[in-house]
């Protein structure tokens, strides 16, 4: 599998062979245990860091591990961002040292088969809710803003909120979002 990684304007592609994102899965669940405990991303602490910031501290990694020389952690932090955002199709690293502004970039149609579950019979309010907590991401610091992301399953991609210079706006527009998606699915338009 290829990952196209940006460092600095500069194209790379990162080849990971299909068995690495399999036998890997051990370094992998290792690492997703390390930062289950939370993680330093630049200036701020995440206690809980999502699948989209899990997969910018791997490119942080991976930019360490560029720059280092290390070629089997490249393609190991590689196969760890593919393997966890599947249709993932280049990622733009940001090299100043605000991990959050690495750029997550996915193939049309992205979340397709494995990644939701379609059923017949109208979703419970229990389920849409979980359904947008998995589309509506966490509020984070990006510099002195704040913002949020929102998967677009039309264009298959997530798309950032505008910054807001608080936490609490920030929070007030994710939870609108997130309410809007949860009436959408409860209603059969995702």
């Amino acid at each position: 599998m290829k990952l196209d990684v940006i460092i600095d304007d500069k194209n790379y592609r990162i080849e990971a062979p299909p068995e690495m994102l399999t036998e890997a899965e051990s370094f992998f669940a290792k690492m997703d245990q390390d930062m289950d405990h939370g993680w330093q991303m630049g200036p701020e602490f995440i206690e809980h860091p999502d699948s989209i910031q899990r997969c910018q501290i791997a490119a942080n990694k991976l930019l360490t591990s560029h720059s280092s020389d290390n070629p089997l952690l490249v393609q190991l932090m590689a196969a760890y961002i593919l393997k966890r955002l599947p249709g993932i199709k280049s990622i733009n690293i940001d090299t100043s040292g605000e991990m959050q502004n690495t750029e997550m970039i996915f193939e049309e149609g992205a979340r397709r088969a494995g990644q939701r579950q379609t059923t017949s019979r109208p979703l419970s309010e229990t389920e849409a809710r979980a359904r947008a907590d998995k589309d509506v991401s966490p509020v984070y610091k990006v510099g002195r803003s704040w913002r949020f992301a929102v998967y677009d399953p039309a264009a298959g991609r997530w798309v950032e909120s505008p910054f807001t210079d608080t936490q609490e706006t920030a929070q007030q527009q994710r939870d609108q979002a997130h309410t809007q998606m949860m009436q959408a699915i409860l209603q059969g338009k995702l």
